[in-house]
């Protein structure tokens, strides 16, 4: 299991990821930023003003509440960074032979939600590999997917930070 790692991100908890795709850089930046892309392997529904400040409006996410939040970059085909409550999500794309690695970093507002929301980054990763694939697959909330609990409990013995509140029926 490739996990993320934990660090800090302008003074801030993060957790990182790298994942490097077989795919052109151009057809990655449209899964990260197409809402018909997104919905694939994103945790909620998404709909954003593809510019720096512009409006992001999270739905559907059976975890969580509807939320809002604002485009802190948006750089075709390159970066993209935006609020989500009070968490920051930055993904950057770089082409490397043969494709495109993809770096994802959330800017957590507590320590404690490292493993969880690890888990959950390293479950919607998976989505986008087999979305860039062309493997069907029902979502980040299916049963087709990579099963949370032990995802969770690899980052917990991997002795990222863990205690944050989860839903019961995430498990």
């Amino acid at each position: 299991m490739d996990l993320g790692s934990y660090l800090e991100h302008d003074g801030r908890p993060a957790v990182r990821f790298q994942r490097t795709y077989a795919h052109p850089i151009e057809s990655v930046w449209a899964a990260i930023t197409a809402p018909d892309e997104l919905k694939h392997w994103f945790p909620s529904a998404v709909q954003f003003e593809q510019r720096v400040g512009g409006a992001v409006i999270f739905s559907g996410d059976p975890h969580t509440s509807d939320q809002t939040g604002t485009v802190l970059a948006f750089e075709p085909p390159r970066h993209l960074a935006f609020t989500w409550g009070s968490d920051e999500l930055h993904l950057e794309l770089e082409p490397v032979p043969h494709g495109c690695r993809l770096t994802l970093i959330d800017v957590l507002s507590k320590r404690n939600e490292a493993a969880r929301n690890g888990a959950g980054w390293h479950v919607c990763l998976d989505e986008l590999a087999k979305r860039l694939d062309g493997i069907p697959s029902d979502g980040p909330h299916s049963a087709t997917t990579t099963p949370w609990q032990p995802t969770y409990d690899a980052y917990v013995a991997a002795g990222m930070p863990s205690g944050a509140w989860i839903p019961d029926d995430v498990t």
